[in-house]
């Protein structure tokens, strides 16, 4: 386990972000819905080297082999935050940042509602699932390896710039701009993260 802190969010914010690696788990999102109801605070974060029972949007299956990107962390949700649902924009939206900071020339857009896509094949997913006050949010990236033989274009980072990002480098980048733009969700309302998320829409 390691924690690491990161400054950003605007002036004077410190964001301290604690970050836990395990080799192997069934689901990073399940682990993290046990973690809530037990009182995990804002701000962890899991990420699994493999998952064993990955899982995308209404069930499909997620593959999980290691050198991808397989993380979750949770949101405490407050009175007065915008609808839980719109929780997937502030993840794709710096889901997309951070993707654009490893890969420059790469055309990365978002596909509605949480896809990130790179030149129209998607790279990443996201699944938000509910425990009591906390959303959790999973994220999966195809940094080193993409599925063959689906029937819709799919790619890698390693696939489209030669190399694979360091998976952990990877998720502490992903983890800090999710606090950025959480903190922008929750302060300045839903419409900073829209207008981020419609500039980049497929």
């Amino acid at each position: 386990a390691a924690g690491r802190g990161d400054r950003g969010g605007g002036k004077g914010v410190v964001l301290n972000l604690l970050l836990r690696t395990v080799e192997e788990t069934a689901s990073t999102n399940e682990d993290m819905l046990a973690d809530a109801h037990a009182g995990a605070s804002e701000g962890s974060w899991l990420r699994a080297v493999t998952q064993t029972a990955g899982r995308g949007r209404m069930g499909r299956a997620w593959e999980s082999p290691p050198g991808n990107l397989f993380a979750s962390t949770l949101v405490r949700l407050q009175p007065h935050d915008p609808s839980p649902a719109t929780l997937t924009l502030v993840a794709v939206v710096a889901l997309h940042e951070v993707a654009s900071t490893y890969a420059s020339g790469v055309r990365f857009t978002i596909k509605w509602p949480n896809d990130l896509m790179a030149s129209g094949a998607k790279l990443a997913g996201i699944l938000l699932e509910r425990e009591g006050n906390a959303i959790v949010v999973g994220i999966g990236v195809n940094l080193a390896h993409h599925p063959k033989g689906l029937d819709r274009p799919v790619a890698s980072l390693a696939a489209l710039i030669g190399h694979a990002p360091d998976a952990e480098a990877f998720c502490h980048d992903l983890a800090a701009g999710f606090a950025r733009w959480l903190g922008r969700w929750r302060n300045e309302g839903l419409a900073s993260v829209a207008r981020a998320w419609e500039a980049a829409a497929h």
